[in-house]
């Protein structure tokens, strides 16, 4: 009998294969559905001069703190950031700062590849300005005037607000590129009248343009106008000495248009990583600034990016209970036991005990059936009204069943039920031939 056979063996015909089976599920589950997350990314931060270089900096120190190396790659602006996103510039970045107002570009395609962690930060627009009384975006026509590097955040900025009032760069008597103390200096040397920059208030590079001699901070003058064509800007209050209370500068209160920056990463980043990257947004953003309330940042509001899912569920829960009570490696390897590993064990475990149980009430159940044909032979004994005919055929029924228990290998815990019928089997074969010869 079959059932006997792969019983008797059944550590290794049932057992080890569940138990293998098993293994593998676990395996293909761990790496195909829920993977662990990667231990390294790279996040774009922009120029190595820039306020959000310092943000990259105090990430990779709390990304680091979870097990987790965070590269930082600097480079020109908002734009390549995206096309850094989106794996069109190297190095490809999984995350990246990137200012309000220039992160709508791209194809559907494109954008469907990124979405937001947070807005984490307030970026004012500034313009110094060497010309006196200087208080309008026409005034710029003619003059010599720096819009920042291609493909950098401000310089996109300044061109739709050169747009805005039918002004090209090409009107301009000098479209400057230059950015960051090469700004400074040529301000300084005179051989730039204003500067267009998008930088945090934070930024020494903003101080050191209002400390040059005969530089001043312009205050447009028909800034509301310019805020309801471009929904990306918003305007603030700069009070007079809020960059240095010392040296009070600026001279004196200013309106300024700011936009917000935002931090992006790729649709497909690993889910954990995105609530880390959320919650370590929410610990360096969540100070106040000179712009914004304590709490204001990190948040969802106004993005032009979807929101990350995970991000959304982090900023308003905080993370999952299993993330906030053992560090971040051993949430992730004891989520995926949980999740993986104890429901398959599980089903190993039931399966390893059914399939063998169900093959021995196969065994049970044949001699079960063999002792129901010996009873009934039994019972026809004590009718005493047997022929010889009927005792040829039921010794020749008990022979059958002897030859198939003979071939039939019972498994050792059912050994002394089986001798126990063969010995039945032969005394009431003995009593058959017996009441045949009278």
């Amino acid at each position: 009998m079959a059932a006997a056979r792969i019983y008797r063996r059944k550590w290794v015909l049932i057992r080890l294969p569940i138990a293998v089976l098993a293994v593998a599920a676990m395996a293909w589950l761990w790496q195909a559905v829920l993977p662990m997350p990667p231990t390294e990314l790279t996040l774009s931060s922009g120029g190595p001069e820039g306020v959000y270089h310092a943000y990259a900096q105090r990430y990779a120190a709390r990304f680091a703190e979870h097990g987790v190396m965070l590269r930082i790659a600097s480079s020109g602006g908002a734009e390549e950031n995206l096309r850094r996103l989106r794996g069109q510039a190297a190095p490809e970045a999984q995350l990246a700062f990137v200012q309000g107002g220039v992160s709508s570009a791209g194809s559907a395609e494109a954008r469907s590849r990124v979405q937001t962690i947070a807005r984490v930060d307030v970026e004012p627009l500034w313009i110094f300005s060497r010309v006196a009384g200087l208080d309008s975006l026409q005034q710029l026509q003619g003059l010599r005037v720096s819009l920042g590097p291609d493909g950098s955040g401000t310089r996109q900025l300044a061109t739709a607000l050169l747009a805005q009032v039918r002004l090209q760069p090409s009107d301009l008597a000098t479209d400057s590129k230059l950015t960051g103390p090469g700004g400074v200096e040529a301000m300084r040397q005179g051989k730039l009248d204003a500067v267009l920059l998008v930088m945090s208030a934070s930024s020494p590079l903003v101080k050191a343009y209002l400390q040059v001699p005969g530089v001043h901070l312009v205050q447009l003058s028909r800034g509301a106008a310019l805020i309801e064509r471009m929904p990306a800007l918003q305007a603030r209050l700069l009070p007079a000495g809020a960059i240095d209370p010392v040296a009070r500068l600026p001279a004196r209160d200013t309106t300024v248009l700011v936009s917000t920056a935002s931090l992006l990463a790729q649709a497909e980043l690993h889910p954990a990583l995105q609530r880390l990257a959320a919650s370590v947004a929410r610990e360096v953003h969540e100070p106040p600034g000179l712009f914004h309330r304590a709490g204001e940042f990190p948040s969802l509001r106004r993005i032009e990016y979807p929101a990350s899912a995970e991000a959304r569920r982090t900023l308003a829960r905080g993370l999952p209970w299993l993330e906030r009570q053992l560090p971040f490696w051993w949430a992730q390897f004891t989520l995926r036991l949980l999740v993986i590993c104890l429901p398959i064990a599980l089903v190993a475990w039931w399966l390893a005990r059914l399939v063998p149980a169900w093959l021995r009430w196969l065994i049970d159940s044949r001699l079960v059936r063999w002792y129901g044909e010996l009873k009934y032979i039994e019972y026809d004994l004590e009718q005493d009204t047997v022929s010889g005919l009927d005792a040829s055929r039921h010794i020749a029924r008990l022979r059958q069943i002897d030859e198939r228990m003979k071939a039939f290998t019972p498994p050792d815990d059912l050994l002394a039920r089986w001798f126990t019928l063969r010995k039945h089997i032969w005394l009431v074969q003995l009593g058959l031939l017996k009441r045949r010869g009278r």
